[in-house]
């Protein structure tokens, strides 16, 4: 209960430095429910992807202590279907993302990338085909192990670009994290190293791609963050209140977001992107065009994507050490 309480306090004093300086827009109208998950096994849905082959379909999982299970999600909110990972054991999964195979086929990954005490050496991306038939499955599961440069992170996101079907994972950090970019060609027969590309926010939860792969999300618990393929940041706005907001996709048509929450029947809101992160044509392309975040760019996605000075990393610093030692003299 207590590590519970202390990250929704934390989230709170960082969302509150988050708002303040970047004229961060309000949810109001731009957001609605747009569904509800009504399944008694969903209790802390940790992450959503939209489907490639279903349209209205998302895809989502149980956080820590479930089985090695992916619940595919009908526009009603009940499940339609449940597929099993043959011989994976779920350690810490966050996220999950659709992406492609060796074969171009539609995939989905589930990052088992979670890490609150910042110990594992390394962490795991499962690879799965997403099925042209929606039913009750145990379905083979590809293991790729990934390791960051800097030493273990905790982290939540997980983002795989459409045009290059690269992963990105985003660090949840109460300081500011980063956004690391795995190799183009991931390996199954050894850890994968991570580059560090740019920095984020603090307290990310989840990212994604648009489908289109123009622009990329990044979420935390109170706002999200629109930026270009190449790190430029395009706006940023708060999210509906949710009881602990970590999931974001994009709808097929990359206009809206659909955002999630843990917790029992929770419910999944829609919401307008801002018009500077709308597809140009208002629909969603076929991938193509510019360079994905840490290619010829790299440097320069640093720079969007730093978000305050010093004196508001301070603030969050404060914050976050009052909730720590609330939380230590409850022990």
């Amino acid at each position: 209960m207590w590590p519970r309480l202390a990250a929704a306090l934390a989230a709170c004093a960082a969302g509150l430095v988050l708002v303040a300086p970047s004229g961060t827009a309000a949810a109001g109208d731009r957001a609605a429910v747009a569904f509800t998950i009504r399944d008694p096994r969903i209790t802390e849905s940790s992450g959503l992807a939209a489907s490639q082959v279903h349209p209205g379909v998302l895809y989502t999982h149980n956080d820590s202590g479930d089985a090695a299970r992916v619940f595919a999600v009908g526009p009603d909110g009940r499940v339609l279907a449940t597929l099993r990972l043959a011989g994976v054991q779920a350690r810490d999964w966050e996220a999950i993302a659709a992406g492609r195979d060796e074969r171009g086929q539609p995939a989905l990954f589930v990052g088992d990338v979670g890490d609150n005490r910042g110990t594992w050496p390394s962490v795991a991306v499962y690879r799965i085909s997403e099925p042209a038939a929606l039913r009750n499955a145990t379905v083979p599961a590809r293991r790729y192990r990934l390791r960051y440069p800097d030493g273990p992170r905790n982290a939540e996101a997980l983002l795989v670009d459409p045009r290059s079907n690269r992963l990105y994972v985003a660090s949840k950090d109460p300081v500011g994290g980063g956004l690391y970019e795995a190799p183009a060609t991931l390996r199954s027969d050894q850890v994968n190293l991570l580059r560090r590309v740019a920095s984020v926010p603090s307290w990310i939860t989840d990212g994604a791609f648009s489908p289109d792969g123009r622009t990329f999300v990044l979420r935390g618990y109170l706002d999200a963050y629109v930026y270009t393929a190449s790190g430029t940041r395009l706006d940023s706005f708060s999210l509906p209140a949710q009881e602990q907001g970590e999931s974001v996709t994009y709808t097929r048509d990359g206009r809206d977001l659909l955002v999630g929450s843990e917790g029992a029947d929770s419910p999944v809101w829609r919401v307008r992107l801002p018009d500077a992160a709308l597809p140009p044509d208002g629909t969603a392309s076929r991938p193509g065009g510019p360079a994905s975040p840490g290619g010829a760019g790299a440097a320069g996605a640093v720079a969007a994507l730093r978000r305050a000075g010093p004196g508001v990393l301070l603030l969050v610093v404060l914050a976050a050490a009052l909730v720590a030692g609330l939380v230590l003299r409850r022990r």
